[in-house]
């Protein structure tokens, strides 16, 4: 699993559409509000896709080392 640190991900709206998002992109993912924080469960290719959909969306994702 790489976490991927969303910290303006602020309420569960938001962790609905990162997951509507997510889900069409048929990744495999889990979404934490209290941490805020997005795992993705695949490979570099999925995390970086993972990324451009959250930035899509206006967030700005972090992919932690």
């Amino acid at each position: 699993m790489t976490t991927i640190s969303v910290p303006d991900m602020m309420c569960e709206n938001c962790v609905s559409r990162i997951t509507k998002a997510l889900t069409a992109a048929e990744l495999r993912f889990q979404v934490s509000l209290p941490e805020k924080t997005v795992s993705i469960d695949g490979c570099a290719h999925c995390v970086k896709t993972a990324v451009e959909e959250l930035e899509d969306l206006g967030f700005t994702p972090k992919v932690r080392e």
